[in-house]
């Protein structure tokens, strides 16, 4: 064992992020041999990785990426057990890696990436869910992710004359706020023709429940009333803006159109948050 040098200990756990006892004895049982020394972690790596595989991977991150022409985008919920590892910088680097990876390929073979990430922090970890927003050339793609990264937000916007966005700073800015409302508010779609029909018939039926006894005239505003209260809460365009509650986020899209002199629109939006679909 004293035939290994310091150096050597330390350049297998450069290349392998091992601990150094772990690295010191690889390179001993290698006799010395750095390829076959990481052959020996990454299997024990992997050895290790099985043993976790069956731990509840609770907490995590939400990681993301945008291509370079900002037409395309992608958020990932990655998984680990411990707030404590999620904070953690090789793990953070790992999640934007595997972001990286699937923006360029969605089918993309990550288990040899997550199996060594596994033995390198001892934890489980569980790459739950991505999706993209693709567009063409008419509109730009923004994400914005909330201090802690348990949420983020992805929005895509277009111009309606097809005049290109990109470079355009007052539409980047205004696609950033955007983000930063739905990570606050919440909405379920960005406008009233995108909620299923079941679900306003349900909240129509709520509302007729609670009106009953009144008059039918009187029925009739309640229910009215209530629908557009629920459409107002659920839907992106209707909502009060949070930087500015006296104008809706439909009311923002129109000023900054006329200020940029292109008609915008909220193609679709994406909101990720840390474990709600477990």
């Amino acid at each position: 064992m004293s035939d290994i040098t310091k150096e050597a200990v330390m350049d297998l756990r450069e290349k392998t992020g091992a601990g150094l006892i772990d690295c010191k004895r690889a390179l001993v049982e290698s006799n010395g041999d750095l390829e076959e020394a990481i052959s020996i972690l990454r299997k024990k790596g992997i050895a290790s990785a099985a043993k976790k595989a069956g731990r509840e991977a609770g907490e995590g991150i939400i990681s993301n990426a945008v291509r370079s022409d900002r037409k395309k985008g992608i958020l990932v919920e990655v998984n680990c057990e411990t707030d404590f590892v999620a904070k953690n910088k090789d793990f953070i680097d790992f999640s934007k890696e595997i972001a990286e990876s699937l923006l360029v390929n969605a089918d993309a073979d990550l288990e040899n990436k997550r199996t060594e990430q596994i033995g390198k922090i001892g934890e489980n970890i569980k790459i739950s869910r991505s999706e993209s927003i693709v567009i063409d050339s008419n509109g730009i793609v923004e994400c914005y992710v909330h201090t802690g990264a348990k949420v983020a937000v992805m929005i895509s916007i277009l111009s309606g004359d097809q005049q290109e966005l990109s470079s355009n700073a007052t539409v980047a800015l205004l696609a950033k706020d955007l983000c930063m409302h739905i990570a606050a508010a919440s909405p379920a779609c960005v406008c009233r023709e995108d909620i299923a029909e079941d679900l306003v018939s349900k909240e129509k039926d709520i509302a007729m429940a609670q009106a009953e006894g009144k008059p039918q005239q009187a029925i009739e505003k309640i229910v009215a009333g209530k629908l557009e209260k629920f459409f107002a809460a659920s839907c992106l365009l209707e909502q009060p803006f949070v930087k500015d509650p006296n104008s809706t986020v439909k009311e923002l899209l129109a000023k900054t159109s006329t200020e940029i002199g292109s008609n915008l629109s909220v193609d679709r939006f994406l909101r990720f948050q840390v474990g709600e679909n477990n």
